[in-house]
């Protein structure tokens, strides 16, 4: 992975938390940084080339009008007044290559001095067993603060642990063999006839980023919601809060068009098109 400066742009070195998506259902993480980009006021300084991700190019996300600003597949914004780097991603990683991309951006991580890593994440609402909607939409978490995946600040916060993490999980010890650099060997991981319910998870991309962000002994936050395939802007929302929340932003600093607040992205007024032609009712 090769990380390359934009010309004229400076990398922030006081931004110590980084945020990022894994891709999921519904693409929520990625919604979730989209949203925290444009209301932070980052600006892209730079981008990541890894030869692992598909390749893709669009027009700039976050402007109002066309300037020329090419997207790429990884790309890296930062904002020296909140001291937090963001990446987005915007293609999926090449079939049977995650391992790999995840070893990459944990050397990044490492590499650049990041303290806490926060990634935004979704889970399929199928999977959601113990439905409890009394206080509204729940956000959950994974953390490598303790071995079983507690941390006292989510806690505090509200969030939910992940319960289904388990790290003596044959998956989960799987992903711990591949990335740690002093184990023996590398456990095999089950073949597709193989898996079960319970293997779900670690088969996730949010999970092998978390276990290679602590393999390189990074801080590593993992936020998660349930939600299906639709429309998942709420969601986005509920993730961007919680890593608000989480690294103490509010949005009152944000650059919201009414003096604060969330500042929605350009981008999403295309999302699903234009809406129906009421003279046909």
């Amino acid at each position: 992975m090769e990380f390359i400066v934009d010309e004229g742009k400076r990398v922030h070195e006081e931004c110590s938390t980084l945020i990022l998506p894994a891709l999921s259902i519904g693409n929520v993480g990625q919604l979730a940084v989209d949203l925290l980009v444009s209301s932070t006021g980052a600006e892209r300084v730079a981008y990541l080339d890894d030869p692992n991700l598909l390749p893709c190019v669009g027009n700039d996300a976050y402007g109002p009008l066309p300037c020329g600003e090419i997207a790429l597949p990884l790309q890296v914004y930062g904002s020296s007044s909140i001291a937090t780097t963001l990446v987005q991603q915007r293609s999926p990683v090449a079939k049977g290559m995650m391992i790999k991309f995840a070893e990459n951006l944990a050397d990044f991580a490492a590499s650049s001095g990041k303290q806490h890593v926060i990634v935004l994440s979704s889970l399929d609402f199928q999977r959601l067993h113990n439905l409890d909607m009394s206080s509204g939409p729940q956000v959950y978490y994974l953390s490598n603060v303790e071995s079983d995946g507690r941390d006292d600040h989510c806690e505090k916060l509200g969030f939910g642990r992940l319960n289904e993490y388990d790290s003596e999980g044959r998956c989960w010890k799987y992903l711990t063999s591949v990335f740690d650099e002093n184990s023996k060997e590398e456990l095999p991981f089950p073949s597709e006839d193989e898996l079960e319910d319970i293997d779900y998870y670690p088969s996730l991309p949010f999970a092998a980023l978390f276990s290679a962000f602590k393999a390189k002994g990074v801080k590593v936050t993992c936020l998660l919601c349930y939600c299906s395939e639709g429309d998942n802007i709420p969601d986005a929302f509920l993730l961007a809060e919680a890593a608000s929340k989480l690294t103490g932003l509010t949005p009152d600093k944000f650059h919201g068009e009414e003096g604060g607040k969330w500042r929605i992205p350009y981008s999403w007024k295309s999302l699903y098109g234009a809406p129906p032609d009421m003279s046909m009712f």
